[in-house]
């Protein structure tokens, strides 16, 4: 499926995501997730989910997604094509956007438009978050568990990887007593 036109698509697709991705890639997930599932149709969102949960176990960055779902896409070339799609057009914008901000360093202007981009930074990323939720649910366990590892992080001074431990031990333990059917 490497094809010219699919290396163009994923190309042009991730390059300009990668300019709106203010926060990382967490910030653009959900465009991502639209335009793997719903737009493109390359993959499901059991598969994207998977490819999301790999990213969370794997050290690194989380956009080495972006490179599994080129892989996924198209292979190796997809994997290369995606990747710096997504890496260039980010890095040279911000080496352009540093160098200004070396020129107006105390401006108020600059301290303006850093500040108007924290709350854009953190709304892009909480609507990944809830993105992302809607397509990982499976039923009525989710929420639940989703809701005691908020618990535990709030109230607790427990490290949070007790609670994903304890996640997937309910939910193996729920699976394979039939309670709960993963997807």
């Amino acid at each position: 499926m490497s094809e010219p036109s699919v290396l163009g698509q994923l190309a042009r697709s991730f390059a300009m995501l990668s300019l709106i991705a203010i926060g990382g890639i967490n910030a653009v997930l959900p465009a991502l997730r639209d335009l793997v599932v719903d737009s493109m149709r390359w993959m499901d969102d059991a598969t994207f989910m998977q490819l999301f949960a790999v990213t969370q176990i794997t050290p690194g960055p989380n956009v080495v997604i972006v490179s599994l779902v080129g892989w996924q896409v198209a292979g190796f070339a997809g994997l290369l094509v995606a990747t710096l799609a997504m890496l260039l057009p980010a890095c040279l914008l911000a080496f352009l956007i540093g160098r200004i901000a070396v020129r107006l360093e105390g401006s108020k202007g600059l301290r303006l438009a850093q500040n108007a981009l924290v709350p854009v930074a953190i709304g892009l990323i909480l609507a990944g978050g809830l993105d992302l939720s809607h397509a990982a649910y499976r039923g009525w366990l989710t929420p639940l568990i989703v809701a005691a590892n908020v618990a535990g992080i709030l109230f607790t001074k427990l490290n949070p990887v007790w609670g994903l431990i304890a996640s997937a031990l309910v939910a193996l333990a729920a699976h394979y007593s039939g309670l709960f059917v993963l997807g």
